[in-house]
């Protein structure tokens, strides 16, 4: 048998069996051509392979794609935190935000991953475009379903008497009809008033 055709099968054997097969090399022997040697000299042994599926493979899946779906909406979390920010602010916030504020903000995505149950059954997704101006609006999770908020983040400017302006870092979310106010941190700025947002 021509060696490229040969490799090709033994290729094709691989993907379409993701690589729970690994081919045999006896088998290889037995379709050379008769007059080469080595088909004299050994015998061909055929083995036989068997796979078999459970449901683990379906539900491994799923699980896959709930956490690649998490992952994504990190990523776009953060992201939207930084365009939010703009050139004015990120760059002074960054180091702290990415130490202290935003391992709280993946925390509480995570909890609403997990307390929304099913997430095979339910997909959650961000809201694109941060608010600017003087406004509280980081970004909202909501359940692409029905359209619902699920959580929403927000970040507040303070001032506080002699200590100056602080970012204050919080989340409400749908259980309590985004009433309560969950404190995530604060980041100091300065005495100087701070930038809109977004600039």
């Amino acid at each position: 048998m021509k060696k490229w055709l040969q490799k090709t099968l033994i290729v094709a054997v691989a993907f379409l069996t993701l690589g729970a097969i690994s081919p045999n090399h006896q088998f290889w022997t037995s379709l050379q051509e008769k007059d080469q040697a080595k088909q004299a000299e050994q015998p061909p042994k055929i083995t036989d392979y068997s796979i078999g599926l459970t449901d683990t493979y379906v539900y491994d899946q799923l699980e896959e794609q709930a956490i690649s779906e998490e992952e994504s909406l990190i990523a776009s979390a953060k992201e939207l935190s930084y365009a939010k920010f703009g050139t004015k602010i990120g760059p002074v916030i960054a180091d702290e935000f990415d130490e202290v504020i935003f391992p709280k903000i993946e925390e509480a995505i995570y909890m609403t991953f997990e307390s929304t149950g099913n997430l095979h059954k339910r997909r959650l997704a961000i809201t694109e475009k941060p608010a600017g101006d003087y406004a509280e609006k980081i970004f909202n999770v909501y359940d692409v379903a029905d359209g619902k908020d699920v959580i929403r983040f927000h970040v507040r400017t303070e001032k506080r008497p002699q200590d100056g302006y602080f970012y204050n870092f919080h989340y409400h979310t749908a259980e309590d009809s985004f009433v309560a106010h969950h404190s995530i941190g604060d980041i100091y700025w300065s005495k100087n008033t701070p930038p809109k947002w977004l600039s």
